[in-house]
């Protein structure tokens, strides 16, 4: 015979409906209640039916990923495996599930979301980027359907709950750590111009760069995929130059990789003749020959606040539009040293 709710609220002394807020782990019951309830349920083996409670709650339980349009990025780069666990943990907590849309092309992706949303098999969609033109977003917002954003939005800021580091300051200090040690002639390697990430990382850097009365050099200056094959694209082209940069700041430890993969083939040496610092603090920047000085930029803790910020608001209608900045950190490590150069 099938173990219910009220079997765990007899158990328990409490009211039937008490062993359901615990269940949705309802912030007004309390913390002693809860453990009561529980070790009742433990006791009796019972498991909860989340599927007939959706379908009693009109609710999916089930929050929609929406990633970039590349699969190869997806896969390869270690940010979205580690924002992933950080959704999972948020979204766990609540006995909420993840659904993954993703596609080879924009319009892949577009399908995708509209076959979710109107399909009924989400409540809310998380967007794990932000470009400056998104057909997605704009569709979310038409259908007034819930949602968040991994990242700024490019455009009225006020009314989208989004998460993200402050990536202009990250990377103006980023650039001012690669000035205090005397470079100049420093290069910035970038990710698509589109995501806002990378406009806020580049104004970042030329802001520290005129702060130190320096201008930038638009040959220092390159976009690139975020994988380690962009990073192996641009350092070409800025060795060749005729006066390449001593430092540079990388917008992610994956095209940091292929920078310092490609300058080992080339018999030169980080940091002693070039300098780097790169951003997401990834695990193989530990690993890396040399160890990369990477931005940490609390990954984990970005997913954690994404999906949480998503269920508040699912859970309450009228939760206020919220801001959430991640805190960021400069990881000193053996890829950085001061500027060997004289200059006039």
């Amino acid at each position: 015979m099938a173990i219910t709710i009220k079997d765990v609220a007899k158990l328990s002394n409490v009211a039937p409906s008490t062993v359901s807020r615990v269940i949705a782990n309802n912030p007004r019951i309390s913390e002693k209640t809860k453990i009561k309830v529980r070790a009742a349920m433990d006791e009796l083996g019972y498991h909860p039916n989340f599927i007939a409670r959706s379908l009693a709650n009109q609710s999916t339980r089930v929050l929609g990923l929406v990633l970039p349009n590349s699969t190869d990025v997806f896969f390869q780069n270690p940010f979205f495996p580690t924002v992933l666990r950080g959704l999972s943990d948020g979204a766990n907590e609540r006995h909420y599930a993840l659904q993954i849309n993703t596609g080879n092309t924009d319009e892949e992706i577009f399908d995708g979301v509209v076959q979710m949303v109107q399909g009924g098999r989400v409540d809310g969609v998380i967007l794990l980027y932000s470009r400056i033109e998104d057909k997605v977003l704009n569709y979310l917002r038409e259908r007034n359907f819930p949602f968040v954003v991994i990242g700024k939005p490019f455009k009225d800021v006020e009314q989208i709950t989004y998460v993200d580091n402050d990536n202009y300051k990250a990377t103006k200090e980023a650039t001012s750590y690669l000035l205090s040690l005397g470079h100049k002639q420093i290069g910035f390697i970038g990710g698509d111009l589109n995501f806002v990430v990378t406009v806020e990382r580049l104004l970042g850097f030329e802001k520290a760069l005129g702060e130190a009365g320096l201008q930038s050099n638009d040959d220092y200056i390159i976009h690139s995929q975020f994988l380690r094959e962009g990073g192996q694209e641009a350092i070409g082209k800025l060795i060749n130059l005729e006066e390449p940069p001593t430092a540079l700041v990388v917008a992610d430890d994956l095209i940091a990789l292929g920078v310092l993969n490609t300058l080992l083939e080339m018999n030169i040496s980080v940091p002693e003749d070039m300098s780097i610092i790169s951003f997401n603090n990834v695990l193989f920047t530990e690993l890396s020959h040399p160890p990369l000085t990477s931005v940490d930029i609390n990954i984990f803790e970005i997913g954690y606040q994404a999906a949480k910020s998503m269920i508040q608001l699912l859970e309450n209608p009228n939760e206020p539009v919220k801001r959430i900045i991640v805190d960021h950190e400069i990881i000193k490590r053996c890829s950085c040293s001061e500027s060997t150069k004289k200059y006039l």
